[in-house]
């Protein structure tokens, strides 16, 4: 059985963390055929520890970016990504991992992804969760079971091509989950003990701090469609986790700024038809029922080109 799997890391000045994610991935019960890192213009060791570890492990090839100058969260990531896409042929690999390089990964990741969208051929795309440490404590990172998660999208090629790669823009990784649903495909991820990796970087703090993440994040919301009904019930949940208040807070700002500044949305109407759709649901029945009724009613949508999967 083909189990072929391509992983794909855009980095900029990872040498804090980048160590514990090669360790984690060259350590995999069942490796990658091919790991492509594109070195986005790092200027501290990144490039010289990616080396050591391509000089001794085949599998990985690193593509070096010059220098923009600063860190390009969202579009900049995908465009390092994109960079990579270029130099392969998808049709090689059964799937392929977007996989951020600031993480420590459980030996087995990759093999129970792969095991669990063998069973449901139905699964586009899928992931683990993240968590954070506190101290001596692992702590959650929140993240819905309807999503996979940007740090490590696990995605079925087939899957992957026909919802077009990833949107270079801010919230690519929600946007990827929602474009999966609306074509019949299940998204999801699974909180499991041998599932649960360690995020070496508070989520949105990689670019001048949380604050600005938690700000990003709100034009993000705005950008992809979301009502500004389900924003205020999103924003007021996120108040109750760190940073507790002004995170949520920020979100919301970031939305009602790029809301009265008339911000351009993503181009595709009925995707974001779609998305409001599935979000006013979440708030009359809740997520995880919204969610299975939701991929319930859109498996006709998917039975029309099943047939054509690699499974």
């Amino acid at each position: 059985m083909d189990d072929s799997y391509l992983i794909i890391s855009p980095c900029r000045n990872e040498a804090e963390f980048i160590r514990s994610t090669l360790d984690s991935v060259v350590s995999q019960s069942v490796k990658p055929t091919k790991w492509i890192i594109v070195d986005d213009g790092s200027t501290d060791e990144t490039a010289n520890i990616l080396q050591q570890y391509a000089d001794q492990f085949s599998f990985i090839e690193v593509i070096s970016k010059p220098d923009r100058g600063h860190r390009s969260v969202g579009p900049g990531v995908i465009e390092a990504f994109n960079v990579a896409l270029k130099q392969i042929n998808l049709d090689d690999y059964q799937f392929i991992c977007k996989l951020d390089l600031d993480l420590e990964i459980p030996g087995r990741y990759f093999e129970i992804l792969i095991e669990k969208m063998r069973e449901t051929p139905r699964i586009g795309t899928c992931s683990g969760k993240p968590y954070y440490r506190d101290g001596e404590w692992l702590v959650s990172e929140k993240r819905g079971d309807e999503l996979s998660v940007g740090m490590t999208k696990f995605y079925r090629v087939s899957c992957f091509k026909q919802i077009g790669g990833f949107v270079s823009e801010v919230m690519w990784d929600a946007i990827d989950c929602h474009r999966c649903r609306q074509l019949g495909w299940i998204a999801c991820s699974w909180d499991l003990p041998q599932l649960r990796f360690v995020h070496l970087r508070v989520m949105g703090s990689s670019d001048k701090g949380i604050y600005t993440g938690k700000l990003r994040h709100g034009f993000g919301q705005y950008f992809m469609g979301t009502g500004l009904t389900y924003m205020l019930a999103t924003s007021v949940y996120r108040m109750m986790h760190p940073p507790y208040i002004v995170g949520g807070i920020a979100m919301f700002a970031g939305f009602m700024r790029s809301m009265l500044r008339r911000v351009p949305r993503y181009e595709d109407a009925q995707l974001r038809a779609f998305i409001r759709s599935y979000q006013w649901k979440c708030l009359l029945l809740g997520k995880q029922q919204a969610t299975r009724l939701l991929d319930d009613q859109q498996a006709s949508v998917w039975s029309g080109y099943s047939d054509n999967l690699r499974v």
